[in-house]
């Protein structure tokens, strides 16, 4: 088990790779899709930078460290399979899910603006980014505080932070709408 920390810290540092690309792909998304509607020949310039710039993100950053991240966490519960009869890593490992469904739901994005195919708005995909920090927070709360009780505050802090978050993207849009330089 002389091993079993270096296994840990790889598996945080892809952990902290994936959420970095799960991060930054719906803001190209957003940049994708508002430069669909501009005019020739931004439109294509834009597309085609932006459209290389999600392909080199997403499988040169993001499906990497996803892969990584599960395989490390897996070679963790293999060497202590003690965690899986802790309640708290019950509820973590169907927030994991969530995530995964979160990722698989963000490819098949990835696939239809590579494709050059917009049925999501900016303003979706600026609110799909906030998926991510959710999921992120729940499961931070859940490993620190591997209670039960405490974690019921943490998600109540991410309903908070997420009613927060669309307080803000209103008055952001509002502003938008105001000054579209903004």
């Amino acid at each position: 088990m002389e091993y079993y920390n270096y296994i840990k810290a790889l598996h945080l540092i892809f952990v902290v790779t994936w959420f970095a690309g799960l991060f930054y792909i719906p803001r190209l998304f957003v940049y994708q899709i508002e430069a669909f509607h501009k005019p020739s020949p931004d439109k294509e310039i834009l597309g085609t930078q932006l459209k290389l710039m999600a392909k080199r993100l997403w499988f040169i950053i993001t499906w990497p460290s996803a892969i990584l991240a599960t395989g490390f966490a897996i070679w963790l519960l293999i060497l202590n399979p003690y965690l899986l009869k802790q309640p708290w890593m019950h509820v973590k490992l169907s927030f994991v899910l969530l995530l995964i469904i979160y990722h698989l739901m963000t490819h098949h994005y990835f696939k239809q603006l590579q494709d050059d195919i917009v049925k999501k708005s900016s303003s979706f995909m600026r609110l799909w980014n906030e998926g991510a920090t959710f999921i992120l927070f729940a499961v931070i709360f859940l490993v620190i505080l591997k209670n039960a009780f405490n974690w019921i505050f943490g998600v109540i802090g991410i309903v908070v932070l997420g009613i927060l978050i669309m307080l803000g993207y209103k008055v952001y849009k509002n502003i938008r709408a105001k000054n579209p330089n903004a």
